[in-house]
């Protein structure tokens, strides 16, 4: 009798959540390595968790996004209909046990075409007061609390397809001179300053 390959194991909201910290590890390694002792795991693990996560995106047999996701997290927690601009889009979000007060947010344009794949803040959530520069500590913020607390901030292209860049000026300090800053973001979480 032939012998069958094992099937690997089922790709887990665990496992998503240590492929959001392979990303973030490029700027605080610090910070992933506590949070992936909080979740229990090892680094081969998060290496690991990360390269199926590649597979599932890349395979020859890979999902669209939104159902890659709800293949993984499940059903989404919340689902909101959102205009922008003159195209109406659909917002999913699924709670991330890792932080709280987060949600994973994926915005479908028309078409179920995925628009945008990232971190957001938890309805009734706390957003950090961001007044100065030096409020803006590292996985504090998203880009949309940045982009208001220090308007206008523009936009500018990310090193990477999860990663987002906003130009702004801020004072450091309060009352203190503005600035030209620079924010980068790996999955839409604050990670530093340039």
């Amino acid at each position: 009798m032939g012998s069958m390959a094992a099937s690997p194991p089922p790709f887990t909201p665990l496992d998503f959540q240590l492929v959001l910290l392979r990303r973030m590890a490029d700027h605080h390694p610090d910070l992933v390595d506590r949070a992936r002792h909080t979740l229990g795991v090892s680094t081969a693990q998060m290496r690991e968790a990360n390269r199926r996560w590649q597979a599932k995106v890349r395979g020859r047999y890979a999902r669209g996004a939104a159902a890659r996701y709800r293949s993984v997290l499940g059903a989404p927690e919340s689902r909101e209909r959102r205009r922008i601009g003159d195209l109406d889009c659909e917002a999913l979000a699924w709670p991330v046990p890792l932080w709280p007060g987060l949600r994973f947010e994926v915005l479908l344009g028309p078409g179920g075409a995925v628009w945008n794949e990232w971190l957001v803040r938890a309805p009734g959530a706390p957003a950090p007061a961001l007044r100065t520069t030096a409020d803006l500590l590292p996985w504090s913020a998203t880009v949309d609390e940045v982009a208001r607390a220090f308007a206008p901030a523009r936009p500018l292209e990310g090193t990477a397809p999860t990663r987002w860049r906003l130009a702004f000026e801020a004072p450091g300090v309060p009352g203190g001179p503005k600035r030209p800053r620079v924010a980068e973001f790996t999955w839409g979480l604050f990670q530093t300053l340039g």
